[in-house]
């Protein structure tokens, strides 16, 4: 069965740097595009970034566009998000998704992992 496994969050301080990965099995990883969503408490899961199938083209949600950068290695199928200059808003929980189509709705997405907690203190 495909298994999407992220792994990375923790408690940093305003201003730190993270780096979430997403380890995929299951699948046929470099013919899917994958994305990375957020959970905050009370609030929907929102789009982050996405990346396609050969890593080609990205895209990101505006408020995360110049601190956050989505790669990913399909030798070892994994994803990436790189999380630079991180402030108090970006707490939440991370989810990596995998798709074949070019999308950035959660409910569009196939196949989603079970979160990383990210916690950005003051």
């Amino acid at each position: 069965q495909v298994q999407l496994v992220e792994s990375g969050g923790g408690l940093v301080q305003a201003g730190d740097s993270l780096r979430l990965s997403c380890a995929a099995s299951g699948l046929p990883f470099s013919s899917y595009a994958m994305g990375w969503f957020r959970q905050a408490p009370g609030k929907e899961r929102e789009f982050v970034a996405r990346i396609n199938y050969r890593g080609a083209s990205t895209s990101y949600e505006d408020s995360v566009k110049g601190r956050f950068t989505i790669s990913r290695d399909n030798a070892k199928n994994t994803v990436y998000l790189q999380m630079n200059s991180l402030k108090p808003e970006d707490t939440a929980v991370y989810y990596c998704a995998a798709d074949r189509r070019w999308v950035t709705r959660a409910d569009d997405y196939d196949y989603w992992g079970q979160g990383t907690q990210v916690t950005v203190s003051s």
